[in-house]
Order: C-alpha cells, then structure tokens, then sequence
C-alpha cells in the first residue's frame, strides 16, 4: 500500500507544490481544501475549515479515503492571514484565524491519528512570525504562535507511538498570499528582499522539499525549523 499525504490547503501557493512534490515521489494525496486540486491522481475533499463543524461534516468521507492503517504524513498548510492590530481586531477575525490556523489542525489530528501507523508525520506550517511579531498582523502572529504550541505538544503526547513532527516555518515565500498582501510593486518586493541573505524570494519547491526532509527523518522530531534563506537582522 503506498504511503498517504494528507494536506490542507493543497490547490495552490506552498500547498501545491508540495502535494505535487509527494506525488512524484510516489504517495497517494488527499486535500481538503475549497477549491479542487488539479493534480493528477489526487483526491479532493472541498472543505471550509473555517467552519468549526467541518470535521463532523465531512471527517466520514476522509475516514473512507484513507481506508486503513498505514504510514500518513499529514500536513497542516491551510492558513488565514488577516491585516489587523491588537486595538483593532475584530471578534470575528479573531475567531476565524484561530479555527483555521489552530483549532482545525488540532479537529484533523483526531480524525487522522487513529489511522497512523509507526512511521507517519505530522508537520505544521509556521511561519517567521511564529516566534516574533510585526506591527498589523495580530490575529496571524497569535494563531501562528500557537501552531509552536500545538507541535510541540504533539512531540510530548506522540512519544512512543512511532509519530513524529515538526513546524516549518517559511520566510518570504512567493505564493499568492504574500502577492495579495504586496502586491505587484517592486519596492516593496526589493525592500522585502533587501531583509534576506540571498536577496531573493522563496521559491514554493523549496518549502515542499523541506517539508519532503521533515516527513522522512525522525530525527526533527518537535522541531521548530526557520526556512528562510537568513533573514537579515537590523
């Protein structure tokens, strides 16, 4: 039986290139996502995990994808990024940010845990601001914060059962979220850059072939790994 990628968020930006990466090493690929993957082989399951009730929703239909036991790396990737303050923030974003960037790993996790054989993976997608913050990115920075959390807890209450994790946490990364938050202006591309070693943007590639390392060495196991190409501190 071919080992399994469970991952959210999988029809574009660091999602995609990801399942695509897996897939061309050979497992079979789940998304749960709004919009449909368009990778060949894959199965989709149209998901708003921003919706608390989703798990009791549609949980019978990943059950039935995944059929039974074996080896799964599951990969939390879906994220809401609202621009917002501390002083500003509203109740609702709030709440959205933290069902999807928090709460729904945590609703997968228990749905999926039990089909998990020794070797499987749970990986979590951070981000820089997982272990800082900038000014307007509140709700975000909270949320991410707690996937550090929420990893790290699942590193303590996995021991002994042959599942291992990490939280990879990607720099600047060209996907379609960083664009709709800057945009197209070049400034603000090549001051974003100017803040990076090698002065470049992230390519997807190269997050899915680090999350690829993470899902087959144990050894990270409740790491948190800063995937960045060196952020230049001033």
């Amino acid at each position: 039986m071919k080992k399994l990628l469970i991952i959210t968020g999988g029809s574009k930006g660091i999602g995609r290139a990801t399942a695509e990466r897996f897939s061309a090493e050979g497992y079979e690929v789940i998304n749960l996502s709004r919009s449909a993957m368009d990778l060949e082989g894959a199965s989709n399951l149209s998901v708003d995990l921003s919706d608390v009730g989703w798990s009791a929703a549609h949980g019978s239909a990943l059950v039935d994808l995944i059929q039974s036991k074996r080896e799964i790396v599951l990969i939390h990737n879906a994220a809401l990024h609202y621009s917002d303050s501390m002083d500003t923030v509203n109740d609702l974003e709030m709440q959205q940010s933290l069902q999807v960037n928090l709460v729904a790993p945590t609703q997968l996790n228990q749905l999926v845990l039990p089909y998990m054989s020794e070797g499987s993976s749970i990986l979590y997608l951070g981000s820089t601001l997982s272990e800082k913050a900038v000014p307007g990115a509140c709700s975000y920075v909270t949320s991410k914060h707690g996937v550090v959390g929420l990893m790290r807890s699942t590193c303590q209450d996995m021991a002994g059962r042959g599942v291992h994790t990490a939280c990879i946490c990607p720099g600047f990364t060209d996907t379609e979220m960083l664009r709709g938050h800057i945009g197209e202006d070049q400034d603000v591309i090549n001051s974003i850059t100017s803040n990076v070693a090698f002065g470049r943007l992230i390519e997807t590639g190269e997050i899915a072939s680090t999350l690829y390392f993470c899902a087959n060495n144990a050894v990270i196991n409740g790491t948190v790994m800063h995937a960045n190409l060196g952020q230049i501190e001033r």
